[in-house]
């Protein structure tokens, strides 16, 4: 991990008649005027990729050594997860019925930006399927279906079926639960592919997504000051996930 690496460049910001501005090496996207007169407009700052993040995305790939530190944690889970013995990467979850099941990594994060690349098949995701992050506290399993990672105070995700963010679902019923991407047209056929990118900023207090290379604006802030793990919540049988971290950089080194 290159914690030393200077990084280059400034904050690209959106700005409202063009659906798409090119950056140096991402995309960020951003809705149509017609949408913006449908959607609550969100603080500029939803709109900002953070700047280090090129920078990340633009270093050699992290040693395998170095990966394997910030991936799944085989000792923090539910009883129904276990990380494969040949893969320290990817997790892979019994089919039990009617229950939800989670993981955290082996590292949590209270500064510095962080990307990792989440790999989940389409067809294996089910009714609830959830990344985000949480703290040492939250429960890592409970009886039926839900979005278990965004259920309490201490965690927040996104459910990639749903196109949903979750974080403290007992005071947000799941019929007022925020879109995400909230740009998107509502009418598209969005559908997140089998790998992308989770980005956390502990620096602003943010974590945010990135989908086929367009980076889709913040779904959380307020994390600054915590100390949080990545996460997922599967409730698919045989299902597998792979948590592999790209880089990360500290603010100091800017």
């Amino acid at each position: 991990m290159r914690m030393g690496q200077k990084a280059s460049g400034g904050i690209q910001t959106l700005s409202n008649p063009v659906e798409y501005s090119r950056g140096s090496t991402m995309t960020i996207l951003r809705s149509s005027s017609s949408n913006s007169k449908q959607q609550p407009k969100l603080p500029q700052p939803d709109y900002q990729k953070p700047f280090r993040l090129d920078a990340i995305l633009e270093q050699p790939a992290v040693s395998k050594e170095v990966a394997e530190k910030h991936t799944w944690n085989p000792a923090d889970r539910s009883l129904n997860i276990y990380v494969k013995p040949e893969d320290p990467f990817t997790l892979h979850r019994h089919p039990v019925a009617q229950s939800t099941d989670c993981i955290r990594g082996k590292q949590a994060y209270e500064r510095g930006l962080h990307v990792w690349e989440i790999t989940w098949n389409k067809q294996q995701r089910g009714t609830h399927a959830v990344v985000g992050v949480g703290d040492g506290q939250c429960v890592l399993h409970c009886a039926g279906y839900m979005s278990l990672v965004g259920n309490s105070k201490q965690s927040w995700g996104w459910d990639i079926g749903r196109l949903k963010i979750y974080h403290d679902i007992k005071v947000q019923s799941g019929s007022n639960a925020q879109s995400y991407p909230v740009t998107r047209d509502q009418n598209e056929n969005f559908t997140v592919p089998d790998k992308f990118l989770m980005v956390l900023d502990m620096d602003e207090g943010t974590l945010s997504y990135v989908v086929d290379g367009k980076y889709l604006g913040v779904a959380f802030g307020g994390l600054k000051g915590k100390k949080l793990y990545p996460m997922v919540s599967a409730v698919w049988g045989h299902c597998e996930v792979g948590l592999r971290y790209v880089g990360g950089l500290d603010r100091e080194y800017i």
